[in-house]
């Protein structure tokens, strides 16, 4: 079980992202799915910056909604994406929260990791930064799908951060090490251009090593992640 759209992305090319994503909305036969790739669309302009846009592809896509239960997580996803991209984790959290109790009751496990992902990274305060990566890695670890396990690599990266913030240089090295074992064991995703799905920089390892916090080697693709917790580096 994955994120049907999911192979569209290359998030090292929004550009050419924004164009599969168009002509995929030009492929979907009913006013839920154009609502989907709107979602998605709409991210698009929020990693690019363009907030507005964003907010009004959104719009869009809620009219568009009606009783897709899949477009209303995405939308409330996207929309907290978009909240939190401009500064405002705190409008941010309860849409992150909708979206993953949505997506659990849905049985979309793979959107609702991500919600998940991006309730940890939004989360106010150490304690429930804590409790939601460990209740995402719990869930990852329980699915038998490798499709829902890759979250297991961007919920170790969210813990390693989170030690390594603290001066838990011991413990934040533990969990990138625990990351990078996971993308180990699972073929290098492809490129879009390759014929297969989106390399992005959403928790792919890159088993290259970059400078961290001192002690600490991160690894480098998680440090160009733009939903990733305070690493956020323009992208």
């Amino acid at each position: 079980m994955t994120d049907r759209l999911r192979g569209l992305w290359n998030f090292d090319d929004l550009d050419g992202t924004e164009q599969r994503l168009h002509a995929q909305l030009d492929q979907e036969t009913t006013d839920g799915g154009r609502a989907e790739v709107l979602t998605q669309l709409a991210r698009v302009q929020g990693l690019k910056e363009q907030f507005d846009q964003g907010e009004q592809l959104i719009a869009m896509a809620q009219s568009l909604a009606n009783n897709s239960a899949m477009a209303r997580i995405r939308i409330d996803l996207e929309r907290g994406r978009l909240l939190r991209s401009r500064g405002d984790a705190v409008a941010a959290m309860p849409l992150f929260e909708a979206a993953f109790n949505a997506a659990r009751e849905a049985n979309e496990q793979f959107i609702a990791l991500d919600a998940a992902h991006m309730c940890a990274i939004a989360a106010p305060d150490r304690e429930s930064r804590r409790a939601w990566t460990q209740r995402g890695i719990d869930m990852a670890q329980a699915s038998p799908d490798r499709n829902v396990s890759y979250w297991l690599g961007p919920l170790y990266n969210n813990l390693g951060v989170d030690h390594a913030e603290a001066g838990e240089h011991d413990a934040a090295l533990d969990a990138f090490k625990r990351a990078l074992e996971v993308g180990a064991a699972r073929p290098r995703p492809r490129r879009p251009s390759e014929g297969g799905p989106a390399l992005g920089r959403e928790g792919q390892v890159d088993t290259g090593l970059v400078a961290g916090p001192p002690q600490v080697q991160m690894p480098a693709a998680w440090h160009r992640n733009v939903d990733d917790r305070r690493i956020d580096l323009p992208g």
